[in-house]
């Protein structure tokens, strides 16, 4: 049977949370595998792991720490999450979702998503940023959408607009921000893929052939329940890996080449994700 989450779970969850960290946030970030060092150099810093918030996916996979991290990070209060829950540990669109539901019940206005993803334009590298400017929602039109079953009317309505996922002012800033630091930032088109098996070189041929420049495991469901509740998004992903497209290549993708990428894509990242909040 399909879970759903209600409403009051997710107050519930708002309500655990308020008892330990009193500093109402205004900003979320998501940290994606290997890229939860930005989590510790938040300031004033409540820290609650996953298991003690209520009906909280809880974080299973190597390189996600599993807690929820609210304080100040360049002067603005935020509420991190140092790793997520994916559909490929089990469990529901829903479930997936339920923390951007929380941050949305606690009044979050902007929702920063992070991921470490495949590269396949291929004119990327391993290390390289990517802005997301849209995003493909391939398990969403095979039927695995966040929103599918009751319509959570206090946040959004049934059939929300997603023509401007990405908020182009938020994009602006990180470009800014980029420039200002002389990191290189790429743009383009993540998506998302159920997982948890690697593609195939056929299935990368069909992912470029679409028009996809990334391939990764998360962040479209987070972001599609974010703009169902109006929350405006500033998406990038590290790229870890690039794609094989040829069966006869020998290089194999592998989550400890992910976690390793992530060495070179956290101190870029954390950079411009500070220079967004100092600009915000």
């Amino acid at each position: 049977m399909e879970k759903f989450v209600t409403y009051e779970q997710i107050q519930e969850a708002v309500q655990a949370i308020r008892q330990r960290a009193t500093i109402p946030p205004r900003v979320g970030l998501i940290l994606g595998s290997g890229l939860g060092g930005l989590a510790d150099a938040v300031q004033d810093a409540t820290a609650i792991p996953y298991p003690e918030i209520p009906h909280f996916p809880q974080a299973t996979v190597v390189g996600h720490a599993g807690r929820l991290v609210i304080g100040h990070l360049e002067s603005q209060p935020v509420m991190v999450m140092q790793g997520r829950a994916h559909y490929y540990e089990g469990y529901s669109m829903a479930q997936v979702t339920f923390p951007v539901r929380v941050m949305q019940a606690m009044d979050v206005e902007i929702l920063i998503v992070t991921n470490a993803a495949g590269g396949l334009n291929p004119d990327f590298r391993a290390g390289d940023l990517m802005l997301i400017t849209d995003h493909i929602n391939l398990i969403g039109m095979a039927g695995l959408n966040p929103l599918r079953g009751p319509n959570l009317d206090q946040f959004g309505p049934r059939f929300p607009p997603m023509t401007q996922a990405y908020d182009p002012e938020l994009s602006d800033l990180a470009r800014r921000a980029a420039a200002e630091a002389g990191i290189p930032l790429r743009e383009g088109i993540y998506i998302c893929l159920a997982g948890p098996s690697f593609e195939t070189p056929a299935d990368i041929r069909f992912l470029q052939q679409i028009g996809a420049d990334a391939v990764g495991m998360s962040t479209v469901p987070e972001v599609t329940v974010a703009c169902h509740g109006g929350t405006r998004v500033l998406g990038i992903s590290g790229i870890s890996n690039v794609a094989v497209a040829s069966p006869g290549e020998t290089e194999e993708p592998s989550h400890e080449e992910v976690l390793e990428a992530a060495q070179l894509i956290v101190p870029r990242l954390s950079t411009i994700i500070r220079g967004v909040l100092r600009a915000l």
